[in-house]
């Protein structure tokens, strides 16, 4: 059964390597079995050893004084060993094979190996224009030890199929035989075995004159067309010229109407026999001659003279043309005693559009070939429409597939954590200039000594005293995170009473919520504050204990101790607009200030959030300032130390930081320490104030989510692309890439909505939608490769 493997190295060299190399596999040249792609790694060494081999050849034949047909120049080459060059020998096969060995290509090679059988006659044709790769001894790959009956072929990348006009059968095969220049070797026996051929017509030019030639090329037909005498590759192997004779060299250029116009009236192969011919094969398989035999490297007269002797006996005796090569090839190693790597030398150069012609076609003209990628109706395969909606339906199933497991929650907590991350990308931010904190340290709370009633940090008449300090300094309003549900003991000798204090008007007061779960009896604000300047100090912890949320409004429950639907960050944020004359404007789902929207997450699921999270109330994301904020102690504040312009018309807020009072919380910026860290409320309140504040004067972004539906949109979207990218990507290698590049743009776009524009986008869901549809893609791209190859193996 005869097949044809194609290899097509494209994209590289041996110094870069090849990141697509495509093989197809053939039946007859009409049924395409499969189609495979990998890829191959760069071999820099393989280069230098060929070139390293390349020069102990051409010492080692010149010191043994064998005929060359080749024009040799005068080269000092000397101290060669004929050791020394079979251990090169030996190491450009080991490279070669260890090359092949790679596991992008050897994927290639076991899928092969599946669909062949050792029977099979197997034509190997590597398609490649780098010169370097047509000279290399591709034969010694093991794959040919493994399958007698294949051989190996030369291909350019760009062919077509040779445009045939139709000829009576003569009954001969018509050889035009041109015996050029024969200074130093002897032709005359490749004349004599061309002679003996009984049923063929031979018509010999001996040291032609290229005018002789080029109407011999013209004015008749001719199935092969063979040269013997001196040739050569020259411009690195570019260009092939043949030495017409003693004065005259032609390049195939020169020639190149009148064997377009051979090759147009019949003519089918082309014989070389003569030394260094992958120049002339490169340019001959320009003109899209079927196929040609020419030599590698300089070729002694003796192994011209047998390799030709052979070829004829095996392919006018009906042997198929690859498998004569073959056989006269290998017939060559019992001569390589005298000539080292002899059968190194022959190779085919075959138009992949052809099929190898036969000795009884040239001489009876029978048929015409059957071209490369004709396909008959019994063995199509599924048409680029039905594979088209495969890909798409495979891209929504797993689109909604993905959905369904974000629904569940499958994703929440790493969504979570990729938020966090992106979030800490931001570069450091400036100092928000409307806030300060006042905090109370563990050294304020200690250098006092202070008597107080239950855990308080400092006492009533301390707070007072700090209170009516601030206000000298004219805050524009004062937040009070610290809870006062009960006074101290009265105290005779406490000169300024809290409650004097507190009921200034720009002083907000600080309350919890009831929590039937956690605090079911919440936490009072202090006596005789209007619930107008009371805010609630409520947070809401994530899962993962960290906090992602503020909470701006929420109903309370009528029984609450805490009655104030408003924050105590909303208070402060809102009363600091108000003063520059912007009202806050309310609805069920957002909340405005100016022309910035606070849009809510909504109940149920929003965003990453899909499971286990109450998102009652108007909560926001909280869009953390990567900064810290202006600071200042108890104790500073208390003994006048601070200039009074660095609190001045500012939003002050009072907090403890102290160690020994439990209000510490875990943000986004947390697990980014060294030693997970977390912050005292205060800050966390700061953050809150601050980012109403910045959103609304300096346009800073506001967090916010597709709705719902639009989230289901993104994640089907990037599954579509995803899948039609990685189909139309031919190798394997080059699918993993395109998934990979895909996810990193994903992760790009995500990154950048969310640090530029506040948009929390599904990364993680749309990157396993694209890793999943990928994956999906391929295996049923191979899915079908598999029963299509099985399906045609059943047809023929």
């Amino acid at each position: 059964m005869s097949k044809l493997v194609v290899f097509s190295l494209l994209g590289g060299d041996l110094n870069k390597g090849f990141p697509v190399v495509t093989a197809q596999l053939w039946h007859h040249n009409q049924l395409l079995l499969v189609k495979l792609t990998g890829s191959l790694p760069a071999v820099p060494e393989l280069s230098k050893l060929y070139r390293r081999w390349q020069l102990l050849y051409e010492g080692i034949h010149q010191s043994l004084g064998s005929n060359q047909r080749i024009k040799v120049h005068s080269q000092d080459i000397t101290n060669i060993s004929v050791n020394d060059f079979d251990e090169v020998c030996q190491q450009l096969q080991a490279n070669i094979n260890a090359w092949l060995k790679f596991e992008s290509f050897q994927n290639i090679e076991r899928q092969l190996r599946t669909l062949l059988s050792r029977d099979d006659e197997i034509r190997v044709i590597i398609e490649t224009n780098i010169v370097l790769l047509h000279r290399l001894p591709w034969h010694l790959w093991n794959f040919f030890e493994d399958y007698p009956k294949a051989e190996l072929a030369l291909s350019n990348h760009e062919y077509a199929s040779p445009q045939v006009l139709p000829k009576s059968p003569t009954g001969k095969v018509k050889i035009l035989a041109i015996l050029g220049n024969s200074v130093g070797i002897d032709i005359d026996q490749d004349g004599a075995l061309l002679q003996d051929l009984t049923d063929a017509q031979t018509t010999f030019l001996v040291e032609p004159t290229r005018k002789e030639l080029d109407e011999h090329l013209w004015n008749l037909d001719w199935d092969i067309l063979f040269f013997a005498g001196h040739s050569t590759s020259i411009a690195d192997g570019e260009i092939g010229e043949i030495y017409i004779n003693q004065t005259e060299t032609l390049t195939i250029t020169q020639l190149k109407n009148a064997l377009k116009t051979a090759i147009s009236r019949g003519l089918k192969l082309a014989i070389f026999n003569s030394c260094d011919g992958i120049g002339l094969a490169r340019n001959l398989a320009d003109l899209n001659i079927p196929q040609m035999i020419v030599m590698r490297e300089r070729v002694p007269d003796l192994i011209a003279q047998e390799f030709l002797k052979n070829f004829l006996i095996t392919f006018a005796g009906s042997k198929p043309f690859y498998l004569a090569v073959r056989e006269a090839r290998e017939r060559l190693q019992g001569l390589e005693n005298e000539f080292p790597c002899a059968s190194w030398l022959p190779v085919i150069c075959q138009n992949p559009t052809t099929v190898p012609t036969t000795w009884q076609e040239l001489s009876g003209n029978f048929g015409d070939p059957k071209f490369v990628g004709e396909v008959s109706t019994k063995g199509k395969i599924a048409t680029p429409k039905s594979q088209l909606l495969t890909v798409l339906l495979s891209a929504f199933i797993v689109a909604i597939s993905t959905i369904g497991l974000r629904y569940l929650g499958v994703f929440e907590k790493i969504e979570l954590q990729t938020f966090d991350q992106i979030l800490r990308l931001r570069p450091n931010e400036d100092q928000d200039p409307r806030l300060i904190i006042v905090e109370i340290t563990e050294k304020d709370i200690q250098s006092r000594q202070e008597t107080t009633l239950g855990l308080k940090s400092i006492s009533d008449s301390t707070l007072a005293t700090l209170l009516k300090q601030l206000q000298k300094y004219q805050p524009r309003i004062i937040g009070l995170d610290i809870y006062r549900d009960f006074a101290d003991p009265p105290n005779k000798l406490q000169p300024i009473k809290l409650s004097a204090e507190i009921s200034k008007e720009n002083v907000v007061v600080a309350c919890k919520s009831r929590d039937s779960k956690y605090d079911p009896q919440g936490v009072k604000p202090p006596k005789k504050v209007p619930v107008e300047r009371q805010g609630f100090t409520d947070a809401i912890q994530d899962p993962d204990g960290i906090v992602r949320r503020q909470i701006l409004m929420m109903a309370q429950d009528p029984s609450s101790t805490c009655a104030t639907p408003y924050s105590l960050s909303f208070q402060l944020a809102a009363r600091y607009l108000s003063s520059e004359k912007i009202q806050p404007k309310f609805n069920e789902d957002y909340i405005q200030f100016g022309s910035k929207v606070f849009n809510r997450l909504k109940a149920g699921r929003s965003g990453g959030y899909q499971q286990r999270v109450d998102l009652g109330g108007n909560q926001i994301l909280i869009n953390y300032r990567n900064t810290d904020y202006l600071r200042v102690s108890l104790e500073d504040i208390l003994s006048d130390k601070v200039n009074p312009d660095l609190l001045k018309d500012k939003v002050v807020i009072i907090g403890v930081t102290a160690n020994t009072i439990s209000d510490t919380w875990s943000t986004p910026y947390s697990t980014a320490q060294q030693d997970y860290q977390e912050i005292s409320g205060v800050f966390i309140q700061a953050q809150m104030v601050s980012q109403v504040l910045s959103a609304v004067l300096d346009q800073r972004p506001i967090l916010w989510v597709l709705p719902y539906w639009g989230d289901i949109l993104w994640i089907c979207g990037w599954s579509v692309v995803e899948s039609l990218i990685i189909w139309r990507v031919r190798s394997l290698s080059n699918k993993g890439c395109a998934i990979f590049a895909i996810v990193v743009i994903l992760y790009g776009v995500c990154a950048i909505a969310l640090l530029k524009q506040g948009l929390w986008l599904p990364f993680i869901p749309s990157g396993f939608a694209v890793v999943a549809s990928g994956v999906v893609v391929v295996l049923i791209q191979r899915r079908q490769e598999f029963f299509t190859a099985k399906a045609r193996v059943a047809v023929t």
